[in-house]
């Protein structure tokens, strides 16, 4: 078993590549894998956050959503992120696995939070702040990784879209986007 991201069970790897089988459909799986985005190939993370903010454009550009309304969606879909990616993890005997991107949903929206205006600009800077902080994991983003799981799961990425969203607003007192 892995305690990582990094790292594969070989009893498991046949069910979390692209070509074997997945994990069976559950709703946990379902919400963990945001609907399929973790199954991609390569950087399932950077797909994750790509589906977040697709999602945030449209939900911005048809509905009038504002940075705010990204930080309550955050914040309702937290809890059951936290059960799902904990459910899909214990599954599969994975600490963190890489094909639970739930967390990279929630950290992207609150990484939104921090836009003055939501624009072609704040929508690429959110992302780029955002994966930049995930892969980084600057303290304490790494030391909540070692909560148990869901909760370790999710943590890590809404701080990471804490950082995000704090380096966006700061960048938008200075008017750079």
């Amino acid at each position: 078993m892995s305690s990582s991201r990094g790292g594969t069970d070989d009893r498991f790897l046949s069910s979390v590549t692209v070509s074997g089988p997945r994990p069976p459909l559950t709703p946990a799986t379902l919400l963990s894998t945001w609907f399929g985005c973790g199954y991609s190939p390569k950087a399932p993370g950077t797909a994750g956050s790509l589906a977040a903010l697709a999602i945030a454009i449209a939900l911005h550009h048809y509905l009038g959503f504002t940075p705010l309304h990204f930080l309550l969606l955050a914040a309702i879909l937290f809890p059951p992120a936290v059960w799902a990616a904990g459910v899909t993890a214990r599954a599969c005997g994975l600490k963190d696995p890489q094909f639970v991107v739930v967390d990279e949903v929630i950290g992207q929206w609150i990484a939104l939070a921090g836009a003055a205006s939501l624009n072609w600009k704040s929508f690429l800077a959110a992302f780029a702040l955002f994966r930049l902080f995930d892969i980084w994991k600057p303290p304490p983003v790494r030391q909540l990784e070692s909560l148990p799981g869901g909760w370790g799961i999710n943590l890590d990425d809404v701080m990471a879209g804490v950082y995000a969203a704090l380096v966006l607003w700061a960048a938008a007192r200075f008017n750079l986007y």
